[in-house]
């Protein structure tokens, strides 16, 4: 079910007659509320509702049929075909229309469906993932029908993806993740989900000219690192469910830093070395802004 190796969790959110649980986010329970909570607004159950076909209108986004942003989709395409980045991929969520799945209570402490877990105060919860590295992410869709692929018994949260993104960062999930499941599965990673909540655009942090500065002037106080390069990191490309690769949504590490060291330098000098750079570097507000996660490789410098 899950992509990416994402494992599927849910956080719980307490409805509003239940003070002492956790509430969902203000606008997701704004949405449920303007669908009648177990009813949409025109007092039709979303139990049983089939979220595909011509009948798949959405809450809360008038005229809405469900399907996925056409700017996001050109966006892919364009990645997919080497024509454009996964910057621009970031950029058309800041406008796209995506759905946020909320799980009705399981049973108490009970196992559900794909392994999902619900705390038995909760009526209503986020569903979110754990990623191989440990960090939470949320997963959004920017069609209803991938969400019921996904999961048939979540319900659809029509919201715009900055405002996913706030529920991520209010949830503690550092990745969004698009599509889970679908042939195509995007990652947005911290930097970018936090852009995208702010409303910012976003650069990727190895095409980030002041972030490459920045590592610069802190490599220039070790006069035995002649140069350092930046280069996106294995962890930029994803592939799609049928093995094609794609270079960019990946979960990370999107950074590789590429030291050039002048030779001499035995096997304490180096770690020395390294580990004082990257202490450096992650005491800078702007490293812990723009970089998600790092790959420091090692090189000969030229004679």
């Amino acid at each position: 079910m899950a992509e990416h190796g994402l494992t599927p969790r849910a956080n719980d959110g307490a409805a509003s007659d239940q003070p002492q649980g956790r509430r969902l986010p203000g606008h997701i329970e704004a949405a449920l509320a303007g669908a009648g909570g177990a009813a949409d607004s025109a007092g039709q159950p979303w139990a049983g509702r089939s979220l595909a076909g011509e009948n798949a209108s959405s809450h809360n986004f008038e005229d809405d049929d469900g399907t996925a942003d056409n700017a996001y989709l050109a966006a892919v395409d364009a990645l997919l075909s080497g024509e454009g980045d996964e910057a621009e991929v970031v950029a058309s969520l800041a406008a796209a229309r995506v759905f946020v799945p909320v799980v009705a209570q399981l049973a108490e402490e009970a196992e559900g469906v794909g392994g999902l877990h619900a705390d038995k105060q909760a009526d209503m919860a986020l569903v979110t993932l754990k990623a191989p590295d440990g960090r939470l992410a949320m997963p959004v869709f920017s069609s209803s029908t991938a969400l019921a692929a996904w999961h048939p018994e979540a319900r659809p949260v029509a919201v715009y993806a900055p405002r996913a993104a706030l529920s991520a960062v209010a949830e503690g999930a550092e990745l969004l993740v698009v599509d889970p499941g679908s042939e195509v599965t995007f990652v947005v990673r911290r930097p970018a989900v936090w852009s995208l909540a702010q409303q910012h655009q976003w650069v990727p942090a190895y095409r980030d000219p002041e972030l490459v500065r920045m590592l610069e002037s802190a490599a220039a106080a070790w006069p035995s690192v002649r140069h350092l390069e930046v280069l996106p990191g294995e962890g930029v490309a994803a592939s799609t469910a049928s093995g094609r690769r794609i270079p960019g949504g990946g979960p990370g590490p999107e950074l590789r830093v590429v030291l050039y060291l002048e030779d001499g330098l035995d096997a304490a000098g180096v770690q020395s070395l390294v580990a004082g750079l990257q202490n450096e570097w992650s005491r800078n507000v702007l490293f812990g802004e723009r970089v998600d996660s790092i790959e420091v490789k090692l090189r000969r410098a030229a004679q």
